[in-house]
């Protein structure tokens, strides 16, 4: 099992190391003639800093957030300068991207809506904190077309709330839900968190049940990561939280046993839904296509080409004010290194990874099988319910 989120860097951050990287390289092709279908608008800003969250964020300063807005448009101009941008999916995630006022995401989301045609878009995403949903934000996503929105709920447990720095508590959580129905919004997906410390299994399955009798289309299951450069990691290698892969086994099989009784299809290791619900815009990553980013840390993925914006906001406003690059690593793909993403992230989806990308690990593929790890299925192989709980290892042995 590993932790990946709905963020466009989580994806592919792994697969840039130092020695790949190239500090402010900008060199992709402009006017490049492949359209861009998928849209990552990274919004950084945050009530409060969660203590294990490893994404790029800053407590919130409203005496940045307009010019943010502003520079967050303008980058999107430049950009559509140098690409073909089409629209298919449009993801806003954070940070908490509901952190912004009512006012600044009317700017936003009104500067997106004129700037492009929308008759293709299937699908845009919103990532809200419960702490900071109300009615007229509600209003406002459905009036500008937002069709999605992700909740980051994380637990229904106010003591386990209060040890994840959220700054919501469980009934906020649930009114924020049924703020967001009210207002219309059909495609509603709650993001939980297990293996927290002190967490039990009688609280997890509180946790799944509870989410399950709201009704959501779609929801996502992480097990907590003591990822570098958050409080967690410091406190995990003090001693201070410790983590148990038995435990997160047994979280990780209740949930698929939970959310599958109640008619959630696992089409990915942490994602479930119900039919027609499945995230449009995160398999668009999972399957390679092209996607790209706004905002500092989002990465862009174009052809053979990677590169990610740079992690400062307040850099990034004036670098985008000034007609400067956002850029801060680049990096050019190879065929290896995309035939390896294909695999580590296709063996992650319901539909397995393509017999053909494993015709060089025939041996490791058979021994899989033996184990009950793997199976064939309509000419892919796909992880076997005992092989979701070793995704990790799995993957590894064709990387």
């Amino acid at each position: 099992m590993s932790n990946t989120t709905n963020h466009n860097s989580d994806a592919v951050a792994v697969f840039m190391s130092a020695e790949e990287t190239r500090t402010n390289a900008d060199d992709t092709p402009a006017g490049t003639a492949v359209p861009i279908h998928h849209l990552y608008v990274h919004i950084p800003f945050c009530a409060r800093i969660c203590p294990y969250c490893a994404f790029y964020k800053d407590l919130l300063d409203r005496s940045q957030t307009s010019r943010f807005c502003e520079a967050t448009l303008r980058d999107l101009d430049q950009q559509r300068a140098s690409f073909t941008l089409s629209p298919e999916t449009i993801y806003f995630g954070g940070g908490t991207p509901t952190a912004l006022t009512t006012s600044q995401l009317e700017f936003l989301l009104g500067g997106f809506r004129e700037r492009f045609d929308l008759s293709s878009l299937t699908e845009w995403t919103i990532e809200a904190n419960p702490g900071s949903v109300s009615a007229r934000k509600a209003a406002l996503l459905r009036k500008f077309g937002v069709t999605r929105v992700s909740l980051g709920v994380q637990s229904w447990d106010d003591e386990l709330l209060k040890l994840l720095g959220r700054e919501h508590n469980s009934q906020q959580a649930e009114q924020s839900f049924h703020i967001l129905r009210a207002a219309g919004c059909s495609n509603i997906s709650i993001d939980l968190m297990f293996g927290l410390p002190g967490q039990t299994i009688e609280q997890w399955k509180f946790t799944l049940e509870k989410t399950i009798s709201l009704e959501p289309e779609h929801i996502s299951a992480y097990c907590l990561t003591y990822e570098e450069d958050t409080e967690f990691f410091l406190r995990h290698a003090r001693g201070e939280l410790l983590q148990n892969t038995d435990a997160d086994a047994a979280f990780f099989e209740m949930a698929m046993s939970i959310l599958e009784d109640a008619g959630y299809q696992q089409y990915e290791i942490s994602n479930y839904a119900r039919n027609g619900f499945s995230s449009v815009h995160n398999s668009a990553y999972w399957l390679g296509k092209d996607y790209l980013g706004i905002g500092p840390s989002a990465f862009s993925t174009v052809g053979m080409h990677r590169w990610q914006n740079i992690c400062d906001y307040r850099t990034y406003i004036d670098r985008v004010l000034s007609g400067q690059s956002t850029r801060g690593a680049s990096e050019n793909l190879t065929s290896d290194m995309k035939r390896t993403e294909r695999i580590a992230l296709s063996l992650r989806m319901s539909e397995g990874v393509a017999a053909s990308e494993l015709k060089h690990f025939r041996q490791e593929a058979k021994e899989f099988i033996s184990l009950g790890l793997l199976r064939k299925s309509s000419g892919n192989f796909v992880l076997t319910r005992k092989g979701k709980e070793l995704a990790d290892s799995v993957a590894e042995a064709f990387l």
